[in-house]
């Protein structure tokens, strides 16, 4: 039989892929994070029909005659630049701009993702919408995280209690009137807290002396302190602080020109407990938990992975993929660090299908189809031409 028929065929079959790989773009062309895919092919084994010889004394070399048997279907790859971004306000919403991959878990199995459409569940797990747990590192209570430790299902719960923080630190800023009658006295109070979190008043009296300021301190558990502040041309002279039943209040940055009177408890470091009410998702993958005493603290930080092959990846479906021998082994990373990109929050990453070029593809894709199976019935008609000379 004629070899044009056997390479028509491939061209057919591998065409037809093209085809595939192009309609399935297509398809996806608003699936979240999806990134496409582009066919390439490759001739297969030529026929060498006469071998090369070298050049000789009296005649020159010639060169191989081969004659090709047909188009086979290299590789399909994938394309992960990145996506458009599409702004949801959705606090659950994440997208990566850069490279990166999410890290889920699902079924014991560790998945990756560029589709940041997140959800808490009811135990509340950040999920993806077929149920993959969303990976990274927990915060402990003062809000700091070991990303050096192994990754564990991020957990958002409103039931979340950040523990009351006793007051250690007081700061006091502002201006003490350098021109104020020795024995102007002038009182400043702030609520502090204790370790279980009950509200008391801590107060600061600044009477004037001859040389600067005495400063009293009076807690309302009944400890008490005392320190005294002098200046030279409206700046202290030392840095004076004050400690009252375990609470030291910093006086270091009030200063004491004339003609002005600001100084003021500017804050302190304690506070009751308070209920997770909400969160949002900082550029290094941080997640702002804001409480109902005020505080804003970390929860914890998505993990990102990121591959040495990317293209390597294996789609596993659900908008994930799972890593191969060729795509190398996951490291794992935070959002900031190089090659690992940043994170958006109320965001979403879009699919990378340009639809022009999809198009042109299916053209591309029709068009080599239909010239391979002309290739096909030409053959046909040629075979017909020699079966007709019996008659």
């Amino acid at each position: 039989m004629l070899r044009s028929l056997y390479s028509g065929i491939s061209g057919l079959r591998a065409h037809q892929t093209m085809l595939d790989v192009t309609g399935n773009n297509i398809a996806n062309v608003n699936t979240t994070g999806f990134k496409g895919s582009s066919t390439q092919f490759q001739d297969t084994l030529s026929q060498l029909t006469q071998g090369a010889s070298g050049p000789q004394a009296l005649t020159g070399g010639t060169n191989p005659a081969q004659i090709g048997l047909g188009v086979r279907v290299a590789a399909v790859t994938t394309n992960f630049t990145q996506g458009s971004a599409q702004t949801t306000g959705k606090a659950t919403d994440m997208m990566i701009s850069g490279d990166g991959f999410f890290v889920t878990s699902k079924g014991g199995q560790q998945y990756y993702a560029r589709a940041g459409a997140f959800d808490l569940d009811a135990s509340g797990h950040l999920v993806t919408p077929d149920g993959g747990i969303l990976q990274g590192w927990t915060a402990d209570a003062s809000g700091r995280i070991n990303t050096g430790g192994p990754t564990t299902d991020l957990l958002l719960t409103p039931t979340t209690m950040l523990p009351a923080r006793a007051t250690t630190g007081v700061d006091v800023s502002g201006n003490l009137p350098s021109d104020a009658a020795v024995g102007t006295a002038l009182q400043r109070d702030i609520q502090v807290f204790d370790s279980s979190g009950v509200a008391r008043s801590l107060s600061l009296t600044f009477t004037r002396s001859a040389s600067g300021w005495n400063v009293a301190a009076a807690d309302a558990s009944g400890a008490g302190g005392s320190g005294s502040l002098s200046f030279t041309n409206g700046k202290q002279t030392t840095a004076g602080s004050v400690s009252v039943g375990g609470i030291t209040v910093n006086l270091g940055t009030v200063t004491g020109y004339a003609g002005s009177t600001t100084v003021a408890a500017t804050g302190q470091d304690g506070y009751k407990a308070g209920n997770l009410e909400a969160f949002s998702v900082g550029a290094d993958g941080s997640l702002i938990g804001s409480f109902s005493n005020g505080v804003r603290q970390a929860v914890g930080r998505v993990a990102l992975a990121r591959f040495t092959n990317p293209s390597g990846l294996e789609k596993a479906g659900d908008s994930s993929y799972s890593s191969t021998a060729n795509s190398g082994v996951a490291q794992i990373g935070q959002a900031g660090d190089a090659g690992f990109g940043s994170l958006v929050g109320g965001a979403l990453e879009m699919s990378n299908v340009d639809l022009s070029q999809e198009f042109t593809n299916l053209i591309v894709a029709q068009r080599g189809f239909q010239a391979n199976a002309r290739i096909i019935t030409t053959s046909d008609q040629v075979l017909q031409e020699l079966v007709d000379l019996k008659r």
